[in-house]
């Protein structure tokens, strides 16, 4: 039963000491409805010494009418519990436009914000959710495909400070099960069927063909494959974290981080990479950082390396016997990128921390919403015969969608209050005759809209390193 096999999982990773009050995320869907009827029954039976502080709910602003019922359904689902029921509502697209982020990532931050705030206001110390085993296969597999390394593909932690995951080791499909044995209904939310976006076609195309090789547990296979991965990363970063503070760190009165070069290099590839990251993230406020920039401040310990290299956020400097890693100037930008998009294709850009692919096809799902979504949009009318991506250029210009007229590409970041120190990160999509027609989380061109939806769209998709379709 799903009860005993959540109340396993708190117990194996010891998730919930004795006492503690517990929030739950409920979006109404079936595994955070199932998260919250199965805390209410251990906490009412006693197997664990905690109590449901209440529900917490974030309606997102996006699916209307949807939207509106799913938070009616868990505000009377708290009401049977009889637990409070903290609901919000933010608008997460226009959110999304102004950080210039996919929708989803946007949506889990706020989402992760919100919760922060509905526990602090019930006294809340732990925030469970409903992230199960199927969860665990599919970041899994997104990060594989992606090229991650050991701490990637740990995937979904069952604790990541003070939220929980109780029903990490069961599988959707035990989840559904126990709600249907209780007679319990839940909500299904449409955007979960939309192929435009990644997790959703490893969930619909990639996971039952994995099935069909090796057989119906396989998303449990991947999950304890996650948890594997998981303890060897841990290790190698209690280690590095050792060796760092042994051998690597130095002391001193310079500003910034120092680093020994004779201990980054003896420390070789994996236990040095985790170094540099660790103390780029010291210096850049958090801001990630590709495998490319950790190798390009790795490779400071070779004498026939340039004397610096420049970041997101940070500036590497062999300094020495050490590298020394200070935080950028505030007006320090990225030095301009441009690359070939093949159509069908993709291309990696490090400087802005994303990836961009191509494809022609057919316009799926409602334009209106591709059109104003920040990850993925369909046009119509491009010379897609050379298309590029690229940082913007001094008079760059072109019209937003729904715009009157050509409005400079430096005029839309002012509007949208983009940080001075994030505009040339922005990639700008161009057709093979020169003409803008994505600036990508921003805006397309009017010109190249959807006009006739039944015919020929090139689709366009940026996948953003490190915050896409996590489900943590």
């Amino acid at each position: 039963m799903l009860p005993e096999r959540a109340l396993a999982t708190v117990r194996k990773h010891d998730l919930i000491p004795a006492g503690t009050r517990v929030l739950a995320a409920v979006s109404g869907g079936a595994d955070s409805v199932a998260l919250a009827l199965v805390l209410a029954r251990l906490a009412a039976t006693g197997a664990l010494d905690c109590t449901l502080a209440g529900l917490a709910h974030l309606h997102h602003g996006l699916r209307g009418a949807d939207a509106d019922a799913d938070q009616a359904f868990v505000e009377a689902l708290a009401a049977r519990l009889g637990v409070p029921c903290v609901a919000e509502r933010e608008d997460v697209a226009a959110r999304a436009r102004e950080a210039g982020e996919s929708i989803e990532a946007a949506a889990r931050r706020a989402r992760y914000a919100f919760l922060d705030q509905a526990a602090a206001a019930l006294g809340a110390t732990r925030i469970a959710t409903g992230h199960t085993a199927d969860d665990q296969a599919e970041t899994l597999l997104l990060r594989l495909l992606r090229g991650a390394g050991l701490h990637g593909l740990s995937a979904i932690r069952p604790r990541n400070g003070i939220v929980i995951r109780p029903l990490l080791d069961a599988g959707r499909a035990e989840v559904e099960a126990y709600l249907k044995a209780e007679g319990e209904s839940w909500r299904d939310d449409a955007s979960n069927a939309d192929r435009g976006i990644p997790r959703n076609r490893v969930r619909h195309e990639l996971m039952p063909v994995l099935r069909a090789i090796a057989g119906p547990s396989v998303a449990g296979v991947l999950a304890r494959t996650a948890a594997l991965v998981r303890d060897d990363a841990d290790e190698l970063e209690r280690q590095a974290i050792e060796m760092a503070r042994r051998d690597v760190l130095l002391d001193g009165k310079s500003s910034g981080t120092r680093l020994a070069i004779a201990g980054l290099a003896a420390a070789g590839p994996a236990l040095g990479r985790r170094i540099v990251r660790a103390a780029l993230a010291t210096a850049a406020g958090g801001r990630f950082h590709s495998l490319e920039h950790v190798e390009a401040v790795r490779s400071l310990i070779k004498e026939d390396a340039p004397s610096s290299v420049q970041v997101p956020g940070a500036v590497a400097r062999r300094d020495g016997i050490a590298i020394r890693i200070d935080p950028a100037p505030d007006d320090a930008g990225v030095a301009p990128f441009e690359a070939r998009l093949e159509v069908p294709g993709s291309v990696e850009l490090p400087e802005a921390g994303v990836t961009i692919a191509a494809e022609v096809g057919q316009c799926p799902g409602d334009v209106a919403r591709l059109e104003s979504r920040g990850d993925r949009v369909a046009l119509q009318g491009v010379d897609d015969t050379v298309l590029s991506v690229r940082s913007r250029r001094p008079g760059d210009a072109f019209r937003p969608l729904g715009a009157p007229g050509r409005r400079k590409v430096q005029d839309l970041f002012v509007d949208r209050k983009l940080p001075r120190s994030e505009r040339d990160r922005v990639p700008l999509v161009v057709d093979g005759k020169g003409r803008i027609v994505w600036v990508v989380g921003h805006a397309i061109a009017d010109e190249f809209r959807v006009t006739a939806p039944g015919e020929r769209v090139l689709l366009l998709n940026v996948t953003r390193s490190g915050v896409f379709g996590e489900a943590t």
